[in-house]
């Protein structure tokens, strides 16, 4: 994560400077790699400590003679929920931690987390719950504004709390319920529109969301924000499975099996660097990830009902594949779903695992074979 630097003074004695407009296109960068990129990658985490795990352990309570499980880290009787105000409290100290705020205002911001996930859009049965983008939008306001002096007066204990309470709170009530709703609204339309057309959005989901994955953005926090379900969720757990079984092939040559097991079950995003140094070598995932995300749309009809985070998650830990069966599960349970066949089974490992693995082999033996991907460009150090 980038570190902190001195604050930018775009003007000098009254006079705008030179170079002041490339130095607030700089600021402009900074902010929106810190916010956005910094600040959303530090949300995922809170997410899948809360949410993703309490999903997984939900599961496991399932087991005969393990419900105490389940049990043990539910919150007043109910299980986690995107609008907990735990996740949300989680959410607060991830993002505020992930900005390198002072303990103060790290603390403060679980509050407003809170606040900002339990804030609802409209009342009575309309009511929508902001969730997880009104956490992210409230923690991020009330840490940055309590970030600008925390540290710097001798009542700290008392005025960086204040602040960032205010400050965040305030957001919490007027902007996170708006902010979580058109999020909401456009994860809705996704959602609807690849019901629709499963084949053009199969395709464009799946690949954009397993870029996303790749890139230094959290398609988990993306996915759980837009609330993704369905096919939707489903094309989107496709692509982020194809990028991460995709290099963990792509380059088992120069990386041998720690590769295949760090990227596969951790994170394609550990190719960026040679992503940056040679594009081409996004391309063979790219590609499968097109020729993926249909297949699993229309032939298979894979859903994600489970968690909608899950689906920005694809191999990492199968927390994936661990989502699609849990929306079997609750499908089976509410007469959606009679039941889970053979055939679930093996789309699920096809286009998880099977499908990726051997698109992008022969796909990158190819592209080898032409000269644009040479020994060493996809090296992990």
């Amino acid at each position: 994560m980038p570190e902190r630097g001195p604050k930018n003074k775009l003007f000098g004695g009254g006079i705008m400077s030179e170079n002041s407009t490339a130095k607030k296109e700089n600021l402009f960068v900074r902010l929106m790699r810190r916010w956005f990129l910094d600040g959303m990658s530090y949300m995922a985490l809170g997410l899948f400590c809360t949410l993703i795990i309490g999903t997984i352990i939900q599961q496991l309570g399932k087991i005969p003679y393990c419900s105490f499980i389940n049990d043990i880290v539910s919150s007043g009787g109910k299980n986690m929920a995107m609008s907990n105000p735990i996740v949300g409290a989680a959410i607060g100290v991830a993002v505020a931690y992930g900005l390198k705020h002072k303990p103060l205002v790290i603390f403060s911001s679980a509050v407003t987390g809170a606040l900002g996930c339990v804030a609802t859009y409209g009342a009575g049965d309309a009511a929508v719950a902001a969730g997880p983008a009104g956490a992210f939008i409230a923690a991020l306001v009330g840490a940055e504004i309590g970030g600008l002096y925390a540290g710097k007066t001798k009542v700290d204990i008392i005025l960086v709390p204040l602040g960032v309470l205010l400050s965040g709170g305030a957001v919490a009530a007027f902007v996170s319920p708006v902010f979580g709703w058109l999020l909401q609204q456009l994860g809705v339309f996704i959602n609807m529109a690849c019901e629709r057309n499963p084949i053009f959005y199969g395709v464009v989901i799946s690949v954009i969301v397993g870029m996303v994955l790749t890139a230094p953005i959290s398609s988990a926090a993306l996915c759980a924000m837009l609330g993704l379900s369905g096919l939707a969720a489903g094309a989107a757990t496709v692509g982020c499975c194809v990028n991460m079984v995709g290099f963990a092939v792509l380059s088992f040559r120069e990386n041998g099996w720690g590769g295949l097991v760090s990227q596969g079950l951790g994170t394609s995003m550990l190719q960026m660097g040679n992503i940056v140094r040679n594009p081409r070598v996004w391309i063979p995932p790219t590609l499968a990830s097109a020729i993926t995300g249909p297949i699993a749309t229309c032939l298979f009809r894979l859903e994600m009902n489970g968690a909608a985070v899950s689906s920005g998650m694809g191999t990492c830990g199968l927390v994936g594949q661990i989502g699609v069966y849990t929306g079997w599960v609750a499908d089976v349970a509410s007469g959606a779903k009679a039941g889970i066949t053979a055939f679930d089974w093996a789309g699920l490992l096809l286009v998880s695992f099977v499908l990726p693995a051997v698109l992008c082999a022969v796909l990158g033996a190819l592209f080898r074979k032409k000269g644009w991907i040479k020994d060493g460009d996809l090296k992990l150090d």
